[in-house]
Order: C-alpha cells, then sequence, then structure tokens
C-alpha cells in the first residue's frame, strides 16, 4: 500500500476518485486524465448537473479502461443543495471499501457570478446563491468524504481545490469570483494544517477553452489566449504523481 509520505508513486493506487463539475471543460479533462492513472478496479465517481454527458463520458472512459475494470458511477445532483452533497457521499460510502489506497477529491465545480461594480451587489439572496456552489458545498462535500474515509494507515489522501490567481489578486468588478477564490483557499490552508494526514493542493489552471471563459470574453471584450484544457489537466497529474508538493500549498500552471 501507499505511504502518505511517500513521494513520486507513478500511479495514484486503487483509489476512489471524485471529481465534481465532471462533465465538460476541465473536470471532463480531468477524468480523462485520472482514469489513466487510477490501478486495476479503482472507482471514479463523476459529478455534475448534466446526467447525459457525464452518462457519455461513463461509456467512453469504461471503454477506455477495459483491462483495469474501473468502476464508474454518474451522479447526477446540485451540489448548491444539501440533497445533491448528501446524494454524492452517499454513493463515495458505497464504494469506500477497506482495499482502496488512495482518497482522491477534486473539487472543481464553480461558477463564475455576475461581474458587476461591488455597490450592485445589495440583495444577500443574490450573493448567498453564489457562495453555496463555490464555498459552502466544495467545503460541506469534503468534510462528508472525510468522515467517511477516516485516517488509517497506508491510506493516502488527497484534495485539490481548483483555484485562480484571483484567489490572491484583486479585480475590480469580480467580487464575488475573487471572493469565492480567496475563501476557497483559505478554507482548504485550514484543512492542510487541521488534517495532518491529508495532502492538500490549491492549483491555479490558467485560462483554458472552457464555456466560463468564452463568457469572460463575451462580457469584458478580453482574450486571455486560454489553452486546451488536456495541456493544464496533465499538469496538474504531474503534480499528484510527483507528490512534493508542500500540503496546503497554492501553484499556478505557469509557476511549475
Amino acid at each position: 500500500m501507499s505511504d502518505i509520505n511517500s513521494t513520486n508513486p507513478r500511479t495514484l493506487g486503487r483509489g476512489i476518485c471524485i471529481i465534481t463539475g465532471a462533465s465538460s471543460g476541465f473536470g471532463q479533462a480531468l477524468a480523462y486524465q485520472v482514469s489513466c492513472y487510477l490501478e486495476p478496479r479503482s472507482v471514479l465517481l463523476l459529478v455534475a448537473r448534466s446526467g447525459p454527458l457525464l452518462q457519455e463520458m461513463k461509456e467512453e472512459l469504461q471503454s477506455a479502461t477495459e483491462e483495469q475494470q474501473l468502476v464508474v458511477h454518474c451522479v447526477t445532483v446540485d451540489l448548491r443543495t444539501k440533497e445533491g452533497v448528501d446524494e454524492t457521499v452517499r454513493l463515495a460510502r458505497q464504494e469506500a471499501v477497506d482495499e482502496i489506497e488512495h482518497v482522491l477529491l477534486i473539487n472543481n465545480a464553480a461558477s463564475l457570478g455576475d461581474i458587476a461594480k461591488f455597490e450592485t451587489f445589495t440583495n444577500p439572496d443574490e450573493v448567498n446563491s453564489y457562495l453555496s456552489l463555490n464555498v459552502s458545498s466544495p467545503l460541506a462535500l469534503t468534510a462528508g468524504i472525510l468522515q467517511l474515509c477516516p485516517c488509517r494507515l497506508g491510506l493516502r489522501w488527497s484534495v485539490v481545490n481548483l483555484s485562480s490567481k484571483f484567489a490572491l489578486q484583486a479585480l475590480p468588478s469580480w467580487v464575488l469570483y475573487c471572493t469565492a477564490k480567496a475563501a476557497r483557499n483559505m478554507m482548504f490552508s485550514v484543512l492542510a494544517k487541521e488534517q495532518q494526514h491529508v495532502k492538500v493542493l490549491s492549483y491555479s489552471p490558467g485560462p483554458m477553452d472552457t464555456d466560463m471563459q468564452k463568457e469572460i470574453l463575451r462580457l469584458t471584450n478580453v482574450n486571455h489566449n486560454p489553452m486546451p484544457c488536456h495541456e493544464s489537466a496533465a499538469k496538474l497529474m504531474k503534480l499528484l504523481l510527483d507528490n512534493n508538493f508542500s500540503s496546503g500549498a497554492h501553484l499556478d500552471f505557469f509557476d511549475v
């Protein structure tokens, strides 16, 4: 079994991997990357709101990983709700068998929110609705998975927070997005300090060719020269495989 403190494992082990926001964009690219490095009889939970897209991915992944006997589950839920988080944890509990060597949770689901001046956000309900997906949901989901997979000898634990340079840098008119990313960064920094057996990484993937980036271009008329999602996903996978980052680190695609 994998040692929690070992570096340079060249596979992810026999694991259970949970990816939120998995139906498109970066989450989808990550699912294909992760599937290549999971050992036989591992479990992959794909979480998103779009059931048909998840089912299509499931069929493709199972076909491509037939020899690995990868178990793929589609979890069609809205993570803004307690019911969505609870259902994801319930399905993970069914698959969290004693033989699992690695728990990998990738908190990818997020939204852009309104790009508008600070003084326009006078409705707490609007702000709370945004924060429920972008802050409350990853906190509650991570806590739920921690409870069902407690620390034990030989179990490697990894949590990835999909971050942004705007977790560390303020940008006018992006108060919702910057606030959520900053909150998530601190939230997972606390997790790294509190749970010594959990390896935590906040990863800023850079501008990618996603629906969010297209919306940013439409709203701001600023082209950030996005890269294909698989390029950034490959770099994140290398970080996880090398496993030599400090727990709680915030790493940017362009700096590693």
